[in-house]
């Protein structure tokens, strides 16, 4: 078999790990042919293609490498490529199409969030054999438990509250912490629950001053005249919008809730309060070994599926199991941190204020 690879979206810990997975698989153990597509869709939109067949030694080392060695952008929907004025788009899916044909592909394993899974999707519908396999920090992916990216992310975001509760017990302010997390807070929950945040503000939950404010008055009864807050870029108050970044012309980039919450919350308690913004940098650097071992799962699975002819179908880790889910279960869609979640109902069990 000769399949292709390709990572899309975001960058995330554990990337490579999955195209090792693949790679030492599909090749070293089976004896078949991974081309790898460069910049996702991209490598196939360009002339001449940007392609490479990966061998054993190609992926030596890669294991704890963060980012991927394909490449990756968010920026290239082939269905809708700008063309132009901002508001102009043109479809170049053709093109992907003659190379998967001409390159004599018999399918392409995508590793990818919700945007490009849904991209994968509309291929699948025109005579592409796909195989997904889910990666976004986000952990938002329909069906998927855990994604890849996830739980280094989640690493990351911990440590730096578990910094931030130092400082601000020392000098009695208010830390708050900004997360990624745009339309799911699971790193937010996650990472506040195990570093012990006082205060977790959620996309899925709108928050009001009045209970956060609460929340650290009845820790100054308590004698703890410092409060740590971890808030989701996507996080709103009641009865508003989500902020974007203003710094971005042209795009719409979550960003800005956390310097908002610590400036209200300074001129409603007078606490002195600071703000963190974690960024990129929960995205960068090696995979912690939880997004190893899960990478290695998803790259065998996807190979399994692929030699099958299993084509269409997403891997998703469920009920820690690697099963299989269709397309059409995971696109055009996301995965919100449910009502009835248990990881929130135990944060609101252990007094963790939600801004509700």
């Amino acid at each position: 078999m000769k399949i292709g690879l390709s990572t899309g979206g975001g960058d995330c810990p554990g990337l490579n790990s999955v195209i090792r997975a693949v790679v030492r698989y599909a090749v070293g153990t089976l004896g078949h042919e991974v081309i790898g597509i460069e910049d996702s869709f991209n490598g196939l939109m360009d002339r001449p293609y940007r392609v490479r067949n990966l061998t054993i030694s190609d992926v030596s080392g890669i294991l704890n490498r963060g980012g991927t060695i394909l490449g990756t952008t968010n920026a290239g929907n082939p269905f809708r490529i700008k063309a132009g004025s901002k508001s102009e788009s043109c479809d170049k899916s053709n093109l992907v199409m003659e190379a998967y044909r001409d390159l004599g592909l018999d399918c392409i394993i995508v590793i990818g969030g919700d945007g490009t899974q849904n991209i994968a999707c509309q291929f699948t519908q025109i005579g592409m054999n796909v195989v997904g396999i889910p990666k976004t920090i986000d952990n938002d992916l329909m069906q998927a438990d855990v994604t890849v990216g996830f739980e280094t992310a989640m690493e990351v975001a911990s440590d730096a509250i578990l910094r931030l509760q130092s400082t601000a017990e020392s000098h009695d302010r208010i830390m708050v912490l900004e997360v990624m997390g745009r339309h799911a807070g699971h790193i937010a929950l996650h990472s506040g629950m195990a570093a012990g945040a006082h205060v977790i503000l959620l996309p899925e939950i709108p928050f009001t001053y009045d209970a956060i404010i609460s929340k650290i008055q009845e820790r100054q009864k308590q004698g703890q005249n410092y409060s740590v807050i971890v808030v989701a870029e996507g996080a709103m108050e009641t009865d508003s919008e989500p902020l974007y970044n203003s710094t971005s012309p042209g795009k719409k980039n979550l960003g800005g809730i956390g310097q908002l919450v610590a400036e209200k919350l300074n001129q409603l308690t007078g606490i002195d309060a600071r703000i963190t913004v974690l960024g990129h940098i929960q995205r960068g650097g090696q995979p912690c070994p939880r997004d190893r071992v899960l990478g290695t799962l998803y790259g065998v699975k996807a190979v399994d599926l692929a030699v099958k002819k299993d084509y269409g179908k997403v891997v998703v880790m469920h009920k820690h199991e690697m099963k299989t889910v269709p397309y059409a279960a995971v696109a055009s869609s996301f995965r919100p941190v449910a009502q009835d979640d248990m990881y929130l109902q135990a944060a609101e069990a252990i007094g963790i204020c939600l801004g509700r």
